[in-house]
């Protein structure tokens, strides 16, 4: 009982980390808007989030063996904050480009302290428990950020300021917590060849995967706004991406575990070309339409990154799981640091249609790979279990190995 008591504390560090850090990516777009930043510039933040994610996840381990857990938490959460306070200081769009890296940073790092500590606490015996815990509270944590633009006012310093607060407070539950620190496990080395040897089909479904939610994370408020929603309706457009990737998890799994996961992967982005194509068709049929496109738009995504990350454990060892899962979200991370950019652009030249148009052309590059890549190898009779993987650290790997194991 008392592990589970503390487990708690570090998923309400995980829960206020998410409404901090999930709530900036749509404020800075639209702020960003009204302050007169092109399109460009906005998908430029989203991009610089994610190259700060990158940094976080090869230098937490490093720093966590180089001054403990809590010190590292406290660090890591600081950089976010004063990356948050600094946003109506300086109007400028190179200026925030550097202060999202420091959320970035923020994300990635305290995230790594949080499951470094989960693995060194956690048993067999509450492994399912714990596991379930941290995947409600992230999904959670990621849903109720997207609601808040709904009541953050654009280009204001008490938005922004608000963000920090919650930042600042996801480092008391878990430093006020009277469970000794675990001692820091080593870091995983990255070797991104090691996906790729593993399953070329992975490596390319997650950065698939990266592309297409880093673009409608960080570019889907342009979007909304192209289109006509209202503030308060950007944010339930975002959210509905969300619900939609939660809602797919178990029927995805479910025939992941039972199928080819290849061919899943492969009829996920062909649902997936039909949902872009159904959401530009569909944008200008009022309100209630392009909530449910998002919904559909986000059960044909979201789990794109753990079917494909299942596929890629069918063929690995125990020992090689975490190096294995550090070499996945490097991809992951390649895809979401070039989309933001990349779609924001398309958006400027060629106008809001163009988003998904680019998202239909990288399901339609993974599927024709998926296709090439069935005549390579045939199907593996053995494989692990399909598991929900957040992508959150290098170190996730870590807790979901003994999951994987289980057959």
């Amino acid at each position: 009982m008392r592990l589970m008591i503390s487990f708690a504390a570090l998923f309400l560090s995980v829960i206020l980390l998410q409404l901090s850090s999930g709530g900036v990516g749509p404020l800075d777009a639209i702020s960003g808007l009204k302050l007169g930043f092109t399109t460009a510039q906005v998908g430029f933040l989203g991009s610089a989030h994610f190259f700060g994610f990158f940094i976080g996840c090869w230098w937490a381990p490093r720093l966590m063996g180089s001054i403990g857990h809590s010190r590292a938490f406290a660090a890591f959460t600081a950089t976010g904050a004063i990356g948050l306070l600094a946003h109506m200081l300086i109007i400028d769009a190179m200026a925030w480009a550097i202060m999202r890296i420091a959320t970035g940073l923020c994300v990635a790092g305290s995230y790594t302290v949080i499951e470094s500590w989960m693995q060194a606490k956690v048993t067999n015996e509450i492994r399912g428990q714990a596991m379930g815990g941290y995947r409600m509270v992230d999904m959670g944590g990621s849903l109720a950020a997207q609601l808040m633009i709904g009541v953050l006012e654009p280009a204001s310093y008490v938005s922004y300021n608000l963000l920090a607060l919650l930042c600042c407070a996801a480092i008391l539950p878990l430093t006020l917590t009277k469970a000794s620190p675990p001692k820091t496990p080593a870091a995983p080395r990255l070797r991104p060849k090691l996906a790729f040897a593993k399953s070329p089909l992975a490596a390319a479904g997650v950065v698939v995967a990266g592309l297409t939610s880093a673009a409608f994370r960080m570019v889907g408020p342009i979007y909304g706004q192209e289109v006509g929603l209202q503030l308060n309706q950007i944010g339930l457009f975002l959210a509905a991406f969300v619900l939609g990737g939660a809602l797919a998890q178990y029927p995805i799994g479910w025939l992941a575990d039972k199928f080819d996961r290849r061919w899943i992967l492969i009829w996920l982005s062909v649902a997936a070309i039909g949902s872009c194509a159904i959401t530009v068709s569909m944008s200008g049929s009022g309100t209630a339409m392009v909530m449910a496109t998002a919904v559909l738009f986000g059960f044909t995504t979201f789990p794109i990154f753990s079917v494909a990350a299942a596929h890629a454990h069918d063929f690995a060892s125990t020992e090689e799981r975490v190096e294995l899962s550090a070499a996945l979200m490097f991809f992951y991370a390649i895809g979401a640091i070039a989309s933001p950019l990349i779609a924001s652009s398309l958006i400027n030249a060629y106008g809001p249609a163009s988003l998904f148009i680019f998202l239909a052309a990288g399901h339609g590059v993974l599927i024709i790979f998926g296709l090439s890549r069935m005549n390579v190898r045939p199907t593996r009779k053995r494989r692990t279990p399909y598991v929900y993987a957040p992508r959150t650290s290098f170190l996730i790997g870590r807790l979901l190995r003994k999951q994987r194991d289980k057959r």
